[in-house]
């Protein structure tokens, strides 16, 4: 073994010959020199101040014995290079006992004076603090870059002249550009041309040091050409001198918000122009009743401009008196704001000109709210009094009220159920539903005639009236079917009170000409919050408690109780004998004739569903289509009914009798993806010509489905199918039904029908519909004809098809084809 030799040239410091052995020595490295058999010749002293072994002990042993097979074998590779004449290096993993280091080693070769390898020198440096410095540095890069490529905003590196150096997934799906294709494009490229000059204005400033950041909405271009509107964030990332290094960007897509504010900035505006242009006068106020603005017909109605108008108290511009003795009326918008409720005015008011002159008014007042429900101001509308008026108000009145009694009717009834709940929850009071039947009244019907029972009908309510608190509301449900709200209890006895008194008030009905009519009511009653917490729930137990009532075959009144399931076992027996009827063979239909008004003959037929066991009616149509349409039974079974109708009328279409058939469709079947492809198999598999098919839909069903319900038309339509909209007139906006769907036929519904002769509002409002329907180029069918008097009525005004009673109930086939081939009936 030999020591290392002295390097020629290297030059001994001023101050002693042992220079080279204190820098071998004090090196903080470890040093060794091996020779040829890998036995250390030469260990540093720093071995004893890191390890804590005397160097002295190590001289003569092999580089294995000390280190360790596992240390060795990891550094194995360098070494041997080294003694091939190879300086080389070895970093990594060595342990030190039980302890885990990480070393950086270089291994170099010792030749003699001939070129050979006699030994080899190793500098071991422990770089452990180093290593888990780096470690941690690249783990925070890695973190940081995980965040930002998988970051849910836009984030992008550019730099000082534009280009992207780094995206993230977001700003490539925002972008529709892969990460490759972006890496080669610059800001610029992707900038919508109009915006670009204001995006570089803003790096400009952040470059100069003008600005530390900047927000913008701008609008970049998709890879297909769309625009794209963005909200970015932008900053700056400079080096330690100050030099910027890239921009760092954050964006996100507000396209669709921007889609908003354009969709609201368009109703505003329509808005804008709709009170500019509409019948009413419409006066806008702030929250203290100052005037913010006028339409013009608010102008013209009180002689104010809006502009000298502004800023003004209400009173000062809508200036009401009592036309009776004309004392002023106060301003109904101060009660709206005030209270945070719609108000009306009452009785008859007159508004005053700035002039001097008087005008009969009707006025609604509103608050307006913000997103937040805070009220921000007010709203009057207001018109004169004229006939059309009267008649528009009218017809909404119908809507919402039955025609024979003057009541609420049920599509009213959810709301004053919901508003006395709503109350009652705050107030932690009681609500008590009272479901009112007459019991067999149809027998007064069947007696005495319709008009007979409609008079039976006005008195009852009066009478039911005289019994009811100020608080109550009656509501007619049915036909013979009344339902009372009363709010605001204390405790059920006051329900029971109520009930037993409507009951001996309404048995004692009377009217003149008819005697003993021998009226006897049942009641149910349900209470919330004991029995159901919603409108819904509350309606079904009321009447689950009538039907239990009804049931033992006595009258009065009864609680409902959670033990009375026969209305749901009930239905579940529908739905179970119903899920059999079809490939049994028990339903079948029937088939209504519809009658040309001006010749009597038959010109269509309605095809209706009819559920028979052993020529027995099993259920009424409206007892199980509503089960069949919640548990979707009605879907094989409508297809069914599509079929069989198509088929019938292609059989009668061979026997010469040319006639359509109608078929009603379920919204349940209606609305669904297979419904044109149900339609065409039908129609295919019948051979019938699509023309002698009609579609007869609800109105509830065209609004309830939007433009897809619209398109849905226009295909059914373009087969050359036809579409009737069944009971018109009974819901809301048909009208506008009339104008964007392509309807063939408006089919009157049969409460118009019937109030035809003894009501003369009724009687001008079919007449309207009528008169409409021709100047739009409908045909119009009456629907529940069941007099002579109404046939007249109706042929008079030009209704062009007659359906009911009268000319024939719902028939068999056979029935119905002995109809086909009997004379015309005269007209």
């Amino acid at each position: 073994m030999r020591p290392p030799k002295q390097a020629e040239g290297v030059p001994t410091p001023t101050g002693g010959s042992h220079w080279p052995q204190r820098l071998w020595h004090g090196a903080p490295v470890l040093l060794t020199w091996l020779d040829l058999d890998q036995r250390f010749g030469h260990v540093n002293d720093t071995h004893r101040r890191w390890l804590g072994i005397d160097p002295a002990q190590l001289i003569g042993k092999r580089l294995i014995e000390v280190i360790g097979v596992a240390n060795y074998e990891r550094a194995r590779t360098a070494l041997e290079q080294a003694y091939a004449g190879h300086s080389s290096s070895y970093e990594g993993e060595l342990f030190n006992g039980r302890e885990r280091r990480y070393a950086h080693g270089n291994f170099a070769p010792d030749f003699d004076e001939d070129g050979r390898v006699r030994g080899v020198f190793t500098a071991l440096v422990d770089i452990t603090e180093r290593r888990e410095l780096e470690l941690r540095l690249h783990e925070s890069e890695r973190r940081f870059f995980s965040a930002f490529q998988h970051a849910a905003i836009g984030m992008a590196l550019t730099g000082p002249g534009g280009r992207f150096l780094r995206v993230n997934d977001a700003v490539c799906h925002m972008l529709g550009y892969t990460e490759e294709e972006l890496l080669t494009l610059g800001v610029a490229d992707v900038t919508h041309p109009d915006d670009m000059a204001t995006d570089a204005e803003q790096m400009l400033q952040l470059l100069s040091g003008q600005r530390e950041n900047y927000q913008l909405e701008k609008r970049n271009l998709h890879k297909d050409g769309h625009v794209v509107h963005l909200q970015l964030a932008v900053s700056l990332v400079r080096d330690e001198e100050g030099a910027p290094l890239y921009f760092v960007s954050q964006a996100q897509d507000i396209s669709q918000r921007k889609a908003f504010e354009d969709a609201l900035q368009r109703e505003r505006e329509l808005a804008e122009v709709t009170l500019r242009s509409i019948g009413d006068a419409v006066i806008i106020t702030d929250p203290q009743s100052r005037i913010r603005s006028l339409n013009p017909i608010a102008e013209a109605m009180t002689g104010w401009r809006s502009a000298e108008a502004q800023g003004l108290p209400v009173e000062a511009v809508f200036q009401l008196f009592d036309a009776v003795d004309g004392r002023p009326v106060a301003n109904p918008l101060r009660t709206a704001i005030d209270n945070n409720t719609i108000a009306d005015l009452a009785g008859r008011t007159l508004l005053r000109h700035r002039h001097g002159f008087d005008t009969p008014v009707e006025d609604s007042s509103a608050p307006i709210h913000d997103h937040a429900g805070n009220v921000v101001g007010g709203v009057l509308v207001f018109h004169d009094v004229s006939e059309t008026r009267a008649f528009a108000l009218k017809l909404v009145h119908l809507t919402q009220h039955d025609t024979l009694t003057g009541l609420p009717n049920r599509s009213q009834l959810q709301d004053h159920l919901s508003q006395a709940l709503a109350n009652a929850r705050r107030r932690q009071q009681r609500v008590a539903l009272l479901y009112i039947d007459i019991h067999q009244f149809k027998q007064i019907n069947d007696q005495h005639g319709q008009t007979a029972g409609d008079s039976v009908l006005r008195a009852f309510v009066a009478q039911l009236q005289r019994s009811l608190p100020a608080e109550a509301q009656l509501v007619r449900y049915g036909g013979d079917e009344f339902v009372v709200v009363l709010s605001a209890l204390d405790s059920t006895s006051e329900a029971a009170s109520l009930a037993r008194a409507l009951i001996d008030q309404g048995e004692q009905t009377r009217v003149d000409g008819l005697h003993a009519l021998g009226l006897h009511l049942g009641i149910g009653i349900s209470v919330y919050p004991d029995d159901a917490l919603d409108p819904e729930t509350l309606l079904q137990h009321a009447e689950t408690a009538l039907v239990a009532l009804r049931s033992q075959d006595v009258h009065g009144c009864r609680f409902f109780t959670a033990s009375m399931d026969e209305r749901a076992r009930a239905r579940r027996g529908i739905e179970s004998a119903l899920r059999q009827a079809l490939p049994r063979g028990q339903l079948s239909l029937h088939y209504q004739p519809r009658i040309a008004a001006s010749s009597g003959q038959i010109v269509g037929a309605e095809a209706l569903l009819r559920w028979h066991v052993r020529g027995r009616e099993l259920y009424k149509p409206d007892q199980f289509i509503p089960v069949a349409e919640d548990t979707g039974l009605i879907l094989p079974i409508g297809t069914w009914v599509l079929r069989q109708a198509c088929r019938q009328a292609r059989a009668w279409q061979q026997q010469g009798h040319r006639i359509p058939v109608s078929v009603n469709v379920s919204p349940v079947q209606f609305q669904h993806v297979d419904f044109p492809d149900w339609l065409d198999d039908a129609l295919a598999g019948s051979g019938l010509d699509p023309g002698l098919l009609e579609l007869e839909l609800t109105e509830r069903m065209m609004m309830s489905g939007g433009d897809v319900t619209g398109s849905l038309l226009q295909r059914i339509r373009q087969r050359g199918v036809r579409l009737s909209l069944d009971d018109f007139g009974t819901g809301y906006c048909s009208l506008s039904y009339l104008k964007h769907f392509p309807i063939d036929t408006l089919k009157i519904d049969r409460v118009f029908v019937r109030d035809v002769i003894g009501d003369a509002d009724t009687a001008t409002i079919t007449s309207a519909i009528i008169a409409m329907a021709q100047r739009l180029d409908k045909l119009v069918v009456a629907e529940g004809v069941e007099t002579e008097a109404q046939a007249a009525f109706l042929r008079q005004a030009g209704c062009a098809e007659l359906q009911g009673f009268l000319f024939a109930a719902a028939l068999p086939v056979d029935d119905f084809e002995k109809l086909l081939t009997e004379p015309a009936r005269a007209t």
